[in-house]
């Protein structure tokens, strides 16, 4: 494995062990807010865990059967991992409602303690994964997972707090709600964009007529048309085109100059291009 990867798998580790203490927090002192944490970072870890075996799948070569390769298993990874996330997002409100009706004791103290265990634990992988999240979208996303889960562990603490100090019960099923709709903020956020990955959708900061346009301009090129453009995965992008070249057109320096422009100004690498001489471009 990799830097990268052996950073994940720590993380991992990290957000397994603080689980488990999360939930027995929660347990002895009856606090939902700290199981409600708990199933966030349980979350983050199974994330973690799907996004690191999909990193090597990812890493397979491309064979006949899957010529494109392997690399949206990540995608594919990240769709389950947000569906799920919306699902507990869910349920936990569903649970921090009931809670409001039906109030139970809670140990504050115990929750303040277990918080701040969770905070520490969430804070040092947010600095263990940081000098990665510069150069890669995947650790960025871990880093961003610990970092957040520290500041719903600072909610967490305060909620302890004020049933400690002031009995406020209530306050547990409000931290929880918060926790909560991070949680949901998160996942529906984010589905849109794998859903256009997966869809074949276009990259967001490419716009096809520029892509159009520019290819006209070249000399040699009469009409573009029949332009298709999708991500085959989160670091590649794709195209295909119908191009009508003008009479006396040198195809091959045409099609250099093309595949260069597209690589270099639009970020496409992989582009497959169909060549048609103006008469038969309304039937080809």
């Amino acid at each position: 494995a990799d830097g990268n990867e052996k950073k994940i798998w720590i993380a991992i580790s990290a957000n397994m062990a603080l689980t488990i203490g999360q939930v027995i927090g929660g347990i002895v002192s009856g606090s939902l807010s700290l199981i409600a944490d708990a199933v966030h970072n349980f979350s983050d870890a199974a994330s973690l865990i799907l996004a690191a075996l999909a990193i090597r799948i990812g890493r397979k070569p491309a064979d006949q059967k899957k010529t494109f390769g392997y690399k949206r298993a990540e995608t594919i990874a990240a769709l389950i991992n947000l569906t799920t996330l919306v699902l507990i997002g869910i349920y936990l409100i569903a649970e921090a409602f009931q809670r409001f009706f039906e109030p139970q004791a809670i140990h504050g103290w115990v929750v303040v303690i277990v918080a701040g265990f969770a905070f520490a634990v969430d804070l040092w992988t947010a600095i263990l994964t940081y000098a990665q999240s510069k150069n890669s979208m995947n650790m960025r996303a871990v880093f961003l997972h610990n970092l957040t889960d520290a500041l719903a562990s600072i909610g967490v603490i305060i909620a302890g707090l004020s049933i400690y100090l002031f009995g406020w019960l209530w306050m547990d099923a409000a931290m929880t709600l918060l926790i909560a709709g991070y949680i949901l903020w998160h996942g529906l956020h984010e589905l849109p964009n794998v859903i256009h990955l997966l869809m074949n959708g276009a990259p967001d900061n490419i716009n096809i007529q520029d892509v159009i346009q520019a290819m006209q301009k070249e000399d040699g090129v009469e009409n573009v048309h029949h332009v298709h453009i999708w991500r085959m995965d989160e670091q590649r992008n794709a195209l295909e085109a119908h191009i009508v070249i003008k009479e006396n057109s040198q195809l091959d320096p045409l099609k250099e100059k093309l595949k260069a422009l597209l690589d270099q100004e639009f970020s496409i690498g992989h582009s497959t291009l169909e060549f048609e001489h103006k008469r038969c471009s309304t039937a080809c």
